[in-house]
């Protein structure tokens, strides 16, 4: 991961790197409230994951945000799938999710515009200490799933179309397994992915997790992690990234589209990377900054498939 913290640290020092920050004029303002660009609206609604919220990266992140503009950003943590019907309703106004698939349908709807990367982490496979699946140390997450299904050992889902059990379905699906044919090893945990620690902790059983919340929950769960993601040189399928949408002021006028693009440009910003690059759990970074970049990747704004899909018109 030092190439992403010297990718960061290259960007920051380069004058393009304001420019890909998007509405970066905005955020890069330090002075006090009165000397800060103005934007109509007071409360900023954002719908978010319960990894951002629950690991205290949004409290940090947001209170400068909050000090400069004098606004209030009330933050509602739900799974992605939840967090972006909220947006559909019209009941937020911006939305940090993870799950490209699901914030792809989301644009393609027409729900969400100005889509950014944002940050990533991974995932990984945590279990018991004593491994009854006898997986620790596989590479191959697909094994490791296989072998967790052919043991039949406990394994809590979330359960809740959130971004990581979207990620999950998708890697039972590419091991060849059906989850619909399991039996009652595999529990429907329903819940946040603290909740759902807490729950195989006690049950001594496995799921997924993204890395932020499981470093943050370490000292009181008893479970270690079995598979790594890519972060720790694990397979590339657990990678999670995070993005940041505005929801369409065209679908619905009255959201706060002023304040939505002005947090956006905040949180890509400089200031708001650097934010993300220095917050730690535990002594341990919990995501890694992917808005600022030496070769930008412009094809963030484009939905996946989007080419293929229209090449013929």
């Amino acid at each position: 991961m030092e190439i992403q913290r010297r990718g960061l640290v290259a960007a920051i020092g380069s004058s393009a790197a304001v420019g890909l920050a998007g509405c970066a004029a905005l955020a890069g303002d330090t002075g006090d409230n009165e000397n800060s660009p103005e934007i109509s609206g007071e409360t900023l609604t954002l719908t978010t994951t319960t990894s951002t919220y629950d690991t205290g990266l949004l409290d940090e992140l947001n209170a400068p945000f909050e000090d400069r503009y004098g606004v209030t950003v009330d933050t509602v943590a739900q799974g992605t799938g939840a967090a972006l019907e909220t947006a559909r309703n019209g009941d937020s106004d911006v939305v940090m999710v993870h799950a490209r698939s699901l914030e792809d349908e989301f644009m393609d709807e027409g729900y969400g515009v100005n889509r950014r990367d944002l940050m990533f982490n991974d995932f990984v496979l945590v279990g018991p200490p004593d491994d009854p699946g006898g997986i620790s140390g596989e590479t191959d997450i697909e094994t490791a799933l296989t072998e967790i299904s052919e043991a039949e050992s406990e394994f809590v889902s979330r359960g809740d179309n959130s971004g990581t059990h979207t990620k999950e379905l998708e890697l039972w699906d590419t091991a060849g397994l059906t989850v619909e044919a399991f039996g009652e090893w595999y529990i429907d945990g329903g819940g946040g992915m603290g909740e759902i620690l807490n729950q195989a902790s006690m049950q001594d059983a496995y799921t997924l997790s993204d890395r932020g919340t499981f470093i943050d929950m370490q000292s009181e769960i008893n479970l270690d992690i079995h598979v790594q993601g890519p972060v720790e040189g694990g397979p590339e399928p657990l990678m999670n990234p995070y993005g940041i949408v505005a929801v369409n002021p065209a679908v619905h006028d009255h959201v706060e589209y002023d304040l939505a693009m002005a947090y956006i440009g905040y949180i890509t910003s400089i200031e708001g990377q650097e934010i993300i690059e220095e917050y730690t759990s535990e002594g341990e970074q919990l995501f890694f900054a992917e808005a600022l970049s030496e070769e930008p990747n412009f094809q963030q704004y484009v939905p996946e498939g989007w080419e293929s899909s229209n090449s013929d018109e």
